[in-house]
């Protein structure tokens, strides 16, 4: 009994010595978790350059630059040709001025602000002018394509439904009445038509607009192919097309 304890005592010790002999598992490593992108700082707002300016339905558009140069009362600000025609007070305009968080001011020779825009949206400043109603200064880049103006629409047309079936014939004339112009209506009209009764016309926010003697209106937008559909749309709306 002695020498088997004896034997298993040895055989114990001679494990642990082996144990003991071997190298230690190396320490588990985690990986470092990846660094956090640091944004790219933005990118600074500017107003140099050229941006359109206009009234709210754009029919009076035209073009300003914002220069980065200084002269006596701000920085250089230059109108085309156009603006002139359009609006006869920028001729007084000498210079701009916008900080951030402030007006867009354009100031006069003496530095006295003409107008004061506000951004109301990036990139689109408004400023109320009497007589003038709201003005608009926006990035030309961002603008889709200009509105019809009255002297494109003027002229003959065709009311149609949407099978293409022609029902009347117009002539959106130039004629003023008051602040609208002239419809003359063909005779032999579809009876929805001459029911309506259009006698004046005008663009109003880019649609054509057929007014009749009670005040009753029609609205068309432009759509595809240079036609006009009415709005809101239906199931069997009309169409304006010209001849």
């Amino acid at each position: 009994m002695i020498r088997s304890l004896t034997l298993a005592l040895a055989l114990l010790t001679a494990c642990i010595a082996r144990l003991s002999a071997q190298p230690a598992d190396p320490p588990v490593t985690m990986p470092e978790p990846p660094a956090a992108e640091t944004p790219a700082p933005a990118v600074p707002r500017t107003m140099v350059g050229t941006w359109e300016f206009s009234n709210a339905d754009r029919e009076k558009s035209c073009s300003i630059t914002f220069r980065n140069e200084q002269n006596r009362v701000g920085k250089r600000v230059e109108f085309d040709p156009a603006c002139a025609g359009h609006f006869s007070f920028v001729k007084d305009v000498a210079a701009w001025q916008h900080a951030d968080g402030d007006f867009l001011k354009l100031l006069d020779a003496q530095g006295n602000p003409i107008l004061e825009f506000s951004e109301v949206e990036s990139g689109i400043f408004e400023a109320p002018r009497a007589g003038e109603g709201i003005l608009f200064i926006q990035n030309a880049s961002a603008l889709g394509p200009k509105p019809k103006t009255a002297d494109e629409i003027t002229g003959e047309w065709s009311m149609i439904r949407r099978t293409g079936r022609a029902i009347c014939s117009l002539s959106l004339t130039s004629t003023q009445q008051g602040e609208e112009f002239t419809v003359r209506v063909a005779p032999g009209c579809d009876p929805v038509v001459v029911r309506f009764g259009p006698v004046t016309w005008q663009m109003d926010r880019g649609e054509i607009v057929l007014r009749a003697a009670n005040g009753r209106t029609m609205r068309f937008e432009e759509g595809e192919a240079s036609r006009w559909q009415q709005v809101p749309q239906s199931a069997n709306p009309l169409l304006m097309v010209r001849k």
